[in-house]
């Protein structure tokens, strides 16, 4: 059992807690006032750097503010293909939302993910004007492994900046997401990590500033693969050099259940998504 980030048993376990969520994208309700705008849009030139786009049906009174989201899945899992129904909650609620695969272990590994997520976020700002969004308002949010994406580019100056973007994000949201996990004592960590030369520098924790752009944290506290201290712990640091972060924890959630609450069949649970979307609207106003 390891103190810190994925407890055991690890990537299988990750993948058996996440894998109920891509039925919901196959049997759940979905948010209306949604139309997707892109599919398989390219951001690089491997197969799995595509992305899918959604926006509100509405005609926006200004521009939509633009969010990229980043899945979960142990950074060795996961598709686009199964998460449709958390970028259609989001997207119901007055943002374009962009959904990009990325490559995963074994493909690749660290940075190798983190560089995709910057491409694909740089590549939203460039285009995000031609689907009525505006890039001057832009924000990245990412459930688990996802949230780890979101927090590395958001924190660690040098994805953004080697993506041509260096000031693209605005605002970042991370759900249910490993911040600090060292040591690397479990598999999922192990594969995607162990090759890097300095570990430290896959830590979101290592980046915090000051000059951030403001976090938003939320986690499960019944969660028993990625421990609810991250979340703390991400939130306490940022605090401490000057920079601005909320985190919150909800009791009764677990890892799978926090990003669960997107979907219709699940908002009673927690008011994750009403959070969420609170923070993103004052951060993006």
């Amino acid at each position: 059992m390891t103190r810190r980030g994925f407890l055991v048993p690890a990537a299988a376990a990750l993948a058996a807690a996440c894998s109920p969520l891509g039925a919901l994208n196959a049997l759940g309700p979905r948010d209306r006032g949604v139309r997707r705008v892109a599919r398989g849009l390219p951001y690089g030139d491997d197969p799995r750097q595509r992305m899918d786009i959604l926006a509100p049906t509405a005609t926006p009174v200004r521009p939509w503010p633009a969010l990229v989201f980043f899945y979960g899945g142990g950074w060795d899992s996961g598709a686009r293909s199964q998460y449709g129904w958390a970028a259609h909650a989001l997207a119901a609620r007055g943002f374009l939302v962009a959904m990009p695969d990325y490559r995963i272990v074994p493909q690749v590994h660290f940075p190798a993910f983190i560089e995709d997520a910057a491409a694909a976020t740089s590549r939203v700002g460039a285009i995000a004007g031609g689907y009525g969004a505006d890039p001057a308002r832009l924000a990245v949010i990412g459930h688990s492994a996802g949230a780890h994406l979101a927090m590395m580019i958001a924190l660690d100056r040098r994805y953004m900046a080697a993506a041509g973007a260096p000031d693209l994000i605005r605002a970042a949201v991370g759900l249910a997401g490993p911040y600090d996990f060292l040591p690397l004592d479990v598999p999922a960590s192990i594969n995607a990590f162990s090759r890097a030369p300095d570990l430290t520098l896959t830590q979101p924790v290592t980046f915090v500033r000051a000059d951030a752009p403001p976090l938003w944290l939320g986690h499960g506290m019944d969660d028993t693969l990625v421990e609810p201290r991250d979340t703390t712990v991400l939130c306490e640091r940022m605090r401490a050099v000057g920079g601005r972060c909320e985190a919150k924890l909800y009791p009764g959630l677990d890892h799978a259940d926090l990003i669960a609450t997107f979907s219709p069949l699940f908002r009673n649970k927690a008011p994750v998504l009403d959070d969420v979307s609170a923070f993103l609207r004052r951060e993006l106003a």
